[in-house]
């Protein structure tokens, strides 16, 4: 267990969510039903609110869905932030993605230029919700999170069946972050409670062919199966970029304020996951 702060967090059924709950030592769960004087009744004790709300990404986007992300994401934090705002809370931690990030362009936090698709809109106006906090705030832009379930649990069924490979070419870059390492920035910032925006992401993005090679040989298991770009674009429509994006991004705030990355290497980080 963690910090002796009360920690109340938002999307704690989700997979970072319950990780957290389970690390953190004093937890305030608040549902999306809540009201804000509800939640403002919850924030009585609360020293930092962590805000993870949001319904899956990884899900065909169709007009109907596309307004399910926005509401969970966006009226989600609008309320939660007006109740911050009545509340003794003193720190606030939110949610993004590096989806924001335009593909195919290194970047780092200094990065002024927005992809132009849903989901860097998206982010953008969570984001834009999340910064009208009047308490200090820190918002986490998440790369591909790696742990024991979540998008990695997706891909170990080919994988263990021998029928793993690249996506396309292979040269899409994966900017990803260890769970465990995750909650290590989220204890790091609560401690530090420092303010901005900061990528959630190992310092050593890859090609999507060195991941492909990494998981191959910790599962070993071979990865002689490409999988075609189509195919994604086939089953998910406008959602695949999340899968076939080139994101290059770097935690350079993080490593700024100190922080130091105990995750660095995609092998040993697969390696300590997939033990598990």
């Amino acid at each position: 267990m963690m910090n002796s702060n009360i920690i109340a967090i938002a999307g704690a059924s989700g997979f970072v969510g319950q990780a957290l709950q389970n690390t953190l030592a004093n937890v305030v769960v608040l549902d999306r039903d809540d009201s804000v004087d509800e939640l403002v009744e919850k924030l009585a004790r609360v020293d930092v609110v962590i805000n993870l709300a949001g319904a899956p990404i990884v899900k065909r986007w169709s007009e109907d869905y596309k307004k399910v992300l926005y509401r969970s994401r966006i009226e989600t934090t609008k309320k939660l932030v007006n109740a911050i705002n009545k509340s003794a809370v003193s720190y606030f931690i939110s949610t993004s993605a590096i989806g924001i990030y335009p593909t195919g362009v290194k970047c780092d936090e200094s990065c002024k230029t927005v992809a132009d698709d849903f989901l860097a809109k998206l982010c953008m106006n969570w984001e834009k919700e999340a910064l009208k906090c009047t308490k200090a705030t820190a918002i986490v832009r998440l790369g591909v999170v790696l742990g024991d379930g979540g998008a990695l649990a997706k891909m170990l069924l080919p994988f263990k069946l021998g029928l793993g490979g690249v996506i396309g070419d292979g040269k899409m870059m994966t900017s990803w972050v260890a769970l465990e390492e995750l909650l290590n920035i989220y204890q790091f910032l609560i401690t530090s409670k420092h303010e901005g925006i900061f990528n959630a992401v190992s310092p050593s993005p890859v090609s999507n062919a060195t991941f492909t090679k990494a998981l191959g040989k910790v599962l070993r298991r071979p990865t002689f199966f490409p999988l075609p770009v189509w195919v994604l674009k086939l089953i998910y429509g406008e959602a695949s970029s999340v899968l076939v994006d080139s994101k290059e991004v770097y935690p350079t705030k993080l490593l700024a304020c100190g922080y130091r990355f105990e995750y660095s290497s995609i092998d040993s980080a697969l390696e300590g996951i997939i033990r598990l």
